[in-house]
């Protein structure tokens, strides 16, 4: 009867281990083509924001070098 528990933590483990897999397959990926880590939960406000940001160190950049 106590060997009936146990029966379903080798498929529960299998499963796991290979979400866990996916998971950092997907992060290592993102990260090698874009040079950081995925921001969760980006919204339309964080890429405004991001965009805004980039827009303005370019400009100081390129204010800097004239």
């Amino acid at each position: 009867m106590s060997w009936l528990i146990f029966e379903g933590l080798l498929p529960l483990g299998i499963i796991a281990a290979m979400l866990t897999i996916a998971g950092n397959a997907q992060y290592q990926i993102h990260k090698a083509a874009h040079g950081r880590p995925k921001h969760v939960g980006n919204d339309m406000w964080d890429v405004a924001m991001e965009r805004r940001d980039k827009k303005l160190v370019e400009q100081l950049s390129g204010a800097s070098s004239n």
